[in-house]
């Protein structure tokens, strides 16, 4: 008679090489649909490669937040798009699994897989859309891309590039972080580190008169409001003078 107490359970020979053919196929279509997206961008089919990119993303475990982390918050070119939750910065989504019966939970090896794979397919969503000319998409996309792999060097690259052409003051302001990052990241004596160090060179009068003018346009609006709720006292905003207070704000001084 056999020793039944030595023999493996079959459920779980049969759960285990389950995980395994589902990490397998999920990981393969996605490549798959990546060397289609690429095929497409090559060709310069940008509508086509973004879908096949996203095609990918959605053969993949999506990243979900944890309740306690929750606010009001590519290869030769080089989707699950952002959401406005998900992109508040410095509140970096946390890798986790949702597991049901059909979706087994993967292993930590597994996660780090899909995290890189993930971070390709939005990096390359984000080059689709350069390309396209929607550089918001391209920087959100690109902002996906680091949350799975926070040092991915083109990403960062692409992202700040879109916020330069964005050039806004807060715009501006993110592409001088990234390229601040991108200098701990690039060799001191690449070509890289010297055309990052040049960006930032040329960027820094670009914020200076974009934060001048978006403030200058903020006090106007303030103006006119202030005007109109005055008026009904006989004052105006010229009876208020604000100045700089040296430290970046400003003072306000009332005259008659």
């Amino acid at each position: 008679m056999a020793d039944l107490t030595t023999a493996s359970p079959p459920e779980a020979t049969t759960q285990h090489d389950n995980d395994a053919l589902y990490t397998a196929a999920s990981l393969r279509a996605a490549n798959i649909l990546k060397a289609q997206g690429n095929d497409y961008f090559r060709a310069s089919r940008w509508d086509e490669a973004l879908v096949a990119y996203r095609s990918g993303l959605d053969q993949l475990p999506k990243r979900i937040q944890q309740v306690d982390d929750i606010s009001t918050e590519g290869d030769n070119s080089s989707g699950e798009l952002p959401t406005e939750e998900a992109m508040k910065k410095d509140q970096p989504l946390k890798e986790e699994h949702l597991s049901t019966t059909d979706d087994p939970s993967p292993s930590q090896a597994e996660l780090d897989e899909y995290a890189k794979l993930r971070a390709v397919l939005n990096a390359n969503i984000g080059a689709c859309y350069v390309k396209l000319g929607d550089h918001k998409q391209a920087a959100d996309a690109c902002s996906q891309a680091l949350i799975d792999d926070p040092q991915y060097v083109k990403a960062l690259q692409r992202r700040a590039s879109s916020n330069e052409v964005i050039n806004s003051w807060s715009s501006l302001t993110a592409a001088m972080e990234d390229y601040t990052a991108l200098l701990k990241l690039l060799p001191p004596s690449s070509s890289q580190s010297r055309d990052t160090e040049r960006s930032m060179k040329l960027l820094k009068p670009r914020i200076e008169d974009a934060q001048k003018k978006e403030t200058a346009e903020m006090l106007d609006k303030l103006k006119g409001l202030g005007n109109s709720i005055l008026g009904n006292f006989g004052l105006s905003t010229d009876n208020f003078k604000l100045e700089p207070n040296g430290q970046g704000g400003y003072s306000m001084n009332f005259s008659r």
